[in-house]
C-alpha cells in the first residue's frame, strides 16, 4: 500500500523552478542588447525577430509515477522529522528528480519521466539524518542526497529501472553556520547551506569562504563537496577540495568525522574520497572550511589582448610569477565577440569611449575578429593588491595586452551568475546551449582547444546543423589550467540524439588531446562512459572496490560516477 498524499511542507526551503534555472518572474531578455540577435542569428542561424518562445510547460500535463514509498515507511519518517517535512506530492518528486543540465530540462519539459523519488524528506539536523538514513537503510531503500539541485551531471536522478523505493534526502534546513575558529581560520558549516545563505554568515562575522561557481546561487556547500566543485575565485582560495579541511559523513549506524587538522600523513586521504563522491559513502552533514577575513580591496580589471596565444602565454606567465591574482580569465575570440554582443548598447561618453578604443586597435594593427578579452581580479591589502596589479601589467604588456580599467570588470562582477539563464532563454526557442569543461597542462592547452573545436564542429556536421563554439580559461594553477567551452545549435527531429553527438564529441576530444573529462562539474552518469580512459582500468578497479566495499548494499546514490 502506497503512502497518501501528504501535505507540501512546513519549512521554508528553496527550490529551483521545476522546469528551469532559477526562479520564477527571473530571466534573460535580449531587447535592450541590440547587438545580441544579430550575433545569435550569425551563430547558429536562429532569428529571434521570428522564433517564438515557447509557452511555460504545464505542470498538469506531466504523467507522474506514483509514488511506491509504504505508508508506514513514510509514517516512520514523518516520527522522526516532523509530518509536515516528509513529501510525497507530485511536485516535489519532480522538484527532486533530475539536476539542471540541458538533457535534464529536455526531458522534463517534454514530460519523460521514467522515475522519481517516491518520498523528499528535509531533516534538521544531523540526528534526524542518520535516523532517516538507518530507517531507510532497514528497508533497503536508495538515498539519494540533494543540495540546491543544481547539478548537470546526471548526479541526482534515481535509475529508470530501480525498483526499490527512492528517498530524496533534502539537506535545505541543515544551513546553518556553526561556528567560526578565528585562530585557525576555518568555520564549521551544515552542509545544506545555499552559498548567498552562507556568504551572507560569514560576512556578518568579517569572513568569506571565497568559493563562488556559476551555480553559486542555487547551490549548497555540501554539494560543492559532493561533486568537486571549483569557484570563479579558485586562482587565490583554492578548489573546494583545498578549502575543506574537516567533514562529517553520516553512514548506516555511525558518522565518518575527518577532524580538521591542517594535514595528515595517515595513509589514503579518506577526506579525499568523500570530496567528489556524489552521494555514494554517504550523506555529507557538516563541513569544516578554509575561511579568509573579508579584503580590504576587491577588484575585477579587464584587459584585451591580440589574439588567443598571446592571453594564454600571458596567463601562464602570470600563473609563474610573483603575482597572485584571485581571477585569471580570459574568452577566445569567439567568446569575447559573445560577451560584446550581451552588453546593453553604450551612449554618449562611453559609446565615443567605446568605439575610440575600437579605431585605436585597428589602427595597432589587431584584427577585431581575433581579439580575446580578460578578466583579473586582486584581493586583500590596498598595497598587496597594488603590487599585484602592477605585477600583472608588466605581463600583460609584454604579451602585447591592453587594459581597459575596471569598468568591464564591475559588469562581470555583476552578471557573473546569469549565465544559465541564457541557456534557458536559448531552449525557450527550440536551441541548446550547453557546456563542457576540462582541464590540461600548458603545454597541452592549445591543442585541447583546438581538437574541441574540431570535434565540435565535426559533430554539427553530422547531425546537419549550424553550431557554435565558445570557450575561456577560468582557473589557473602552477602546471596548467581549466578551459571551459559552451556550445550552441538549433535543435532539429532529435534534439537529445544531437545533443549527444555534439557533447560525447566535445568530451572524446579532451581525452584525446590530454585533459580530463570533467574540472569541476563531477561525473554523475553523463561523463561515466569516459572514466576508464580518464583514470585507466585500474583506477576503475580501484574506485569500483571503495564504493563496493563501503556501501555493499547499493543504498547510496548507486551507479552514479562508476556503473
Amino acid at each position: 500500500m502506497t503512502a497518501p498524499a501528504r501535505p507540501a511542507g512546513t519549512v521554508d526551503v528553496k527550490h529551483m523552478k521545476w522546469w528551469g534555472w532559477g526562479v520564477e518572474g527571473v530571466g534573460f531578455r535580449h531587447e535592450d542588447k541590440p547587438a545580441f540577435a544579430p550575433f545569435v542569428e550569425k551563430a547558429i542561424g536562429l532569428d529571434l525577430r521570428q522564433a517564438a518562445s515557447t509557452a511555460r510547460p504545464d505542470f498538469a500535463d506531466l504523467k507522474v509515477p506514483d509514488s511506491r514509498a509504504p505508508e508506514k515507511f513514510v509514517d516512520a519518517l514523518g516520527e522522526i522529522v516532523g509530518d509536515g517535512n516528509v513529501v510525497v506530492d507530485d511536485m516535489a518528486r519532480v522538484v527532486h528528480t533530475y539536476g539542471k543540465s540541458l538533457r535534464d530540462l529536455v526531458r522534463v519539459r517534454a514530460g519523460e519521466i521514467a522515475r522519481t523519488p517516491d518520498v523528499v524528506v528535509y531533516p534538521a539536523d544531523e540526528a534526524e539524518v542518520r535516523a532517516v538514513v538507518d530507517t531507510a537503510v532497514d528497508l533497503d531503500a536508495v538515498i539519494i542526497p540533494f543540495g540546491g539541485g543544481s547539478n548537470i551531471a546526471g548526479s541526482l536522478e534515481p535509475h529508470a529501472d530501480e525498483d526499490r523505493v527512492v528517498v530524496s534526502l533534502d539537506l535545505g534546513r541543515l544551513r546553518r553556520v556553526l561556528d567560526i575558529d578565528t585562530d585557525s581560520g576555518t568555520a564549521r558549516i551544515q552542509a545544506g547551506a545555499l552559498g548567498p545563505d552562507l556568504e551572507a554568515q560569514l560576512n556578518e562575522a568579517g569572513w568569506t569562504l571565497g568559493h563562488f561557481p556559476d551555480s553559486f546561487t542555487h547551490s549548497t556547500l555540501g554539494g560543492w563537496v559532493a561533486t568537486r566543485s571549483s569557484g570563479m575565485q579558485s586562482d587565490k582560495y583554492g578548489d573546494i577540495a583545498d578549502i575543506v579541511r574537516g567533514l562529517r559523513v553520516v553512514r548506516p549506524g555511525g558518522v565518518l568525522v575527518i577532524r580538521p587538522v591542517p594535514s595528515a600523513s595517515t595513509g589514503p586521504s579518506v577526506r579525499e574520497m568523500v570530496v567528489g563522491s556524489e552521494g555514494r559513502l554517504g550523506v555529507i552533514t557538516e563541513v569544516t572550511a578554509q575561511v579568509h577575513r573579508l579584503p580590504e580591496k576587491r577588484d575585477i580589471y579587464a584587459y584585451f589582448f591580440k589574439n588567443l596565444d598571446h592571453g594564454l602565454a600571458a596567463m601562464r606567465e602570470i600563473a609563474e610569477s610573483d603575482a597572485a591574482p584571485s581571477v585569471t580569465r580570459i574568452s577566445d575570440a569567439n567568446e569575447t565577440g559573445f560577451s560584446l554582443a550581451t552588453g546593453k548598447e553604450a551612449k554618449g561618453i562611453a559609446k565615443a569611449a567605446q568605439a575610440g578604443l575600437m579605431a585605436f586597435l585597428k589602427k595597432r594593427g589587431w584584427n577585431l575578429d581575433e581579439m580575446c578579452l580578460s578578466f583579473i581580479g586582486f584581493e586583500g591589502g590596498a598595497a598587496h593588491a597594488k603590487r599585484q596589479k602592477a605585477i600583472v601589467d608588466r605581463i600583460v604588456r609584454r604579451h602585447h595586452g591592453l587594459g581597459v580599467g575596471k569598468g568591464p570588470g564591475a559588469l562581470y562582477d555583476q552578471k557573473k551568475f546569469d549565465t544559465p539563464y541564457i541557456r534557458d532563454f536559448l531552449l525557450d526557442r527550440g536551441a541548446a546551449g550547453d557546456v563542457s569543461e576540462t582541464a590540461a597542462p600548458w603545454s597541452k592547452l592549445r591543442q585541447v582547444h583546438a581538437e574541441a573545436y574540431r570535434a565540435a564542429h565535426d559533430a554539427f556536421g553530422r547531425i546537419g546543423r549550424r553550431g557554435w563554439i565558445m570557450s575561456h580559461l577560468s582557473h589557473s594553477y602552477h602546471s596548467g589550467a581549466c578551459l571551459y567551452f559552451t556550445f550552441a545549435f538549433v535543435f532539429g527531429d532529435d534534439p537529445l540524439g544531437e545533443y549527444d553527438t555534439v557533447k560525447r564529441a566535445v568530451q572524446q576530444a579532451f581525452i584525446d588531446a590530454g585533459g580530463t573529462l570533467s574540472h569541476h562539474h563531477g561525473v554523475g552518469l553523463e561523463h561515466a562512459r569516459w572514466l576508464e580512459q580518464d583514470i585507466s582500468p585500474q583506477g576503475v578497479t580501484v574506485l569500483s572496490g571503495l564504493l563496493a566495499a563501503a556501501d555493499p548494499g547499493g543504498n547510496f546514490n548507486p551507479r552514479k560516477i562508476v556503473v
